[in-house]
């Protein structure tokens, strides 16, 4: 399926945040849209692996919006970027980095949330009725938090190697989508997985909670040195169903 992709600009409370977009150019419902998907990246933000990731999702029928959580510190590249992110260059990218993300309070999420989902679906390019949030690592707390926060809006999330247990089982409780979590082995133990599924049966909620077996932190992005492959066919796996389930087929 041929795919569009644009740099935009959204505007928020605090700025304009600057954001990739993939959709596809054939549109199936009657006036021509599809079903908008909010992709927060990780840590090291929009680049050549988030543009491809999107675009792959794209290509499934999805109007896939990624945007640069930390636009309040400059456009994307935020930080200067290796090709490759491993060995001594990670931990020099993840000095920078660091700051950004302590700066990036609950609370600038939640504005941004706000602005980030009344773009998408605003735009003309995207159906109307319920959106998927995901995102990867630091952007899979910021996805758990959108989708809290909009219980009526959000019908599927999904967040990968991610501390989504972070703000505690209430704020999980508020979450009304259809939750798949796909944990790296060295994120969780058993006991702070039981933990979390716990406070997701409690809440309710339709979800699948898994470590994907031999991964590490940051395994399903090909341009570091902790990419799995498998691991990253299984995010797939699991991701298609959960945004197919939620948002085509009712």
């Amino acid at each position: 399926m041929p795919i569009q992709t644009k740099t935009l600009h959204i505007p928020t409370e605090d700025g304009r945040a600057d954001a990739f977009a993939a959709f596809p150019e054939a549109f199936p419902d009657a006036e021509g849209r599809h079903p908008g998907v909010l992709m927060y990246p990780d840590g090291f933000g929009i680049r050549p692996v988030l543009r491809e990731m999107a675009a792959e999702l794209a290509g499934h029928g999805y109007y896939v919006l990624v945007p640069n959580v930390f636009y309040r510190h400059g456009p994307t590249p935020v930080i200067e970027l290796p090709a490759y992110i491993g060995g001594e260059d990670r931990s020099a990218v993840l000095g920078r980095l660091m700051p950004l993300i302590h700066e990036h309070t609950a609370e600038r999420a939640l504005r941004d949330a706000d602005a980030f989902l009344r773009f998408l679906t605003t735009r003309p390019e995207v159906a109307a009725g319920p959106v998927a949030v995901t995102g990867y690592c630091f952007g899979g707390l910021l996805a758990t938090r959108t989708a809290a926060a909009h219980p009526g809006q959000v019908a599927a999330l999904a967040a990968f190697h991610a501390p989504v247990g972070a703000d505690g089982p209430d704020a999980l409780a508020k979450i009304t989508a259809r939750v798949h979590f796909g944990h790296a082995e060295g994120d969780v133990t058993p006991e702070s997985l039981g933990e979390l599924n716990n406070a997701l049966d409690a809440a309710g909620i339709d979800h699948t909670s898994e470590v994907y077996p031999g991964t590490a932190h940051g395994f399903t992005m090909s341009d570091t040195d902790v990419f799995d492959p498998a691991g990253l066919q299984r995010h797939w796996d699991r991701l298609l169903p959960l945004l197919k389930g939620a948002l085509t087929d009712g």
